[in-house]
């Protein structure tokens, strides 16, 4: 049986953020399932809070969300962030010399063009800080700082070549229901209703050199808004270094905790404990590959249950039907819902 590969190691998105994004289109009266349906994600997968979508299903979903509004910022500010405003702030961030300057740049960029958010960029000591100053008197919701910050981010990681590693965020607004997405695509320490927004980074990489030019842009272009949701996981962290050990074999080969412990040079009760600071646990990171591979093969292929389910390792198709729907919600055949039409 083959292995999981990379092709699998983006991970899914979860429901909650299909929901915000699509919050201010419903405000506006969007046709919600007409976007939807472009976007291959079935009406059906929102009545479920536990299920969770690939990452090329909410990247159509962004793509179709910005086309209908005309708003790659999805009318979550006063002025419109209009299409190609993406386009155009990374490849003026392109032209600078150095990650700070481009930063610099992007941040002056938004600020002409949004109205209800002002950055600055400090630097304090050794500490980078992205100040965002709320332009109304309400702060706005984690989602809106999020996709603020994800344009940012990724623009910043490609530039630079490397993942630029975020310390800490600080917001004003409540926590959201769910924040572990957050969490995962950013860091894991954000905290909430504080008394300003921030990011903050070690000031270093703001010094790294530019490595990118006009090719290698009409590359990253191609592979937007994908590479805006790509997980900047910390690779020091064992969750990471376990995840892409599974992801290099078949589910059939998968070791057990303590063979896998004794593998990586420590006790069970060590790599417990690690993993449990990560808040998250062997069992868990096991299932997650197994729903996010049988997410992207049910959406992105027309493989039979059958197949997926010899591939995860199931005993039979029952016993993936009922482990899928305990993960996600919904069967599934819920996801195959707009793949059969």
């Amino acid at each position: 049986m083959p292995k999981l590969g990379l092709e699998y190691s983006k991970g899914t998105i979860s429901i909650d953020l299909v929901h915000e994004a699509l919050h201010d289109a419903r405000i506006q009266n969007m046709d919600i399932a007409l976007i939807l349906q472009k976007s291959g994600i079935p009406a059906e997968l929102l009545n479920s809070s536990k299920t969770r979508v690939s990452v090329s299903q909410y990247a159509a979903l962004w793509t179709h969300l910005s086309d209908a509004m005309d708003d790659e910022f999805f009318g979550m500010d006063s002025h419109a962030m209009r299409r190609g405003s993406f386009k155009l702030m990374s490849k003026m961030a392109m032209q600078n010399a150095t990650l700070g300057d481009a930063l610099k740049q992007m941040l002056q960029f938004l600020n002409l063009l949004l109205d209800d958010l002002r950055s600055t960029l400090t630097v304090e000591e050794h500490y980078a800080y992205i100040v965002i100053y709320d332009q109304k008197i309400t702060p706005k919701r984690m989602f809106c700082y999020a996709t603020y910050l994800m344009l940012i981010h990724a623009v910043m990681c490609w530039l630079s070549g490397q993942r630029v590693i975020l310390n800490q965020i600080q917001l004003k607004c409540a926590a959201p229901e769910n924040d572990q997405d957050y969490k995962v695509r950013f860091c894991e320490n954000v905290q909430y209703q504080c008394s300003h927004n921030y990011i903050q980074f070690d000031a270093s990489y703001l010094n790294l050199a530019i490595k990118q030019d006009q090719r290698s842009w009409y590359q990253f272009l191609q592979q937007t808004p994908e590479n805006l949701l790509v997980r900047f996981k910390n690779p020091y962290a064992l969750s990471s270094q376990i995840r892409k050990q599974l992801l290099q074999v078949s589910p059939a080969e998968w070791l057990e905790l303590n063979e896998l412990a004794i593998n990586m040079n420590m006790s069970e009760a060590t790599m417990q404990r690690r993993l449990k600071s990560e808040g998250v646990s062997y069992q868990q990171l096991k299932n997650d590959i197994r729903r996010d591979t049988a997410i992207e093969l049910l959406t992105r292929s027309e493989r039979s249950l059958q197949d997926i389910s010899d591939e995860l390792n199931f005993q039979e198709p029952s016993a993936f039907h009922r482990a899928f729907k305990k993960w996600t919600g919904v069967s599934p055949g819920a996801y195959r819902q707009n793949n059969m039409e």
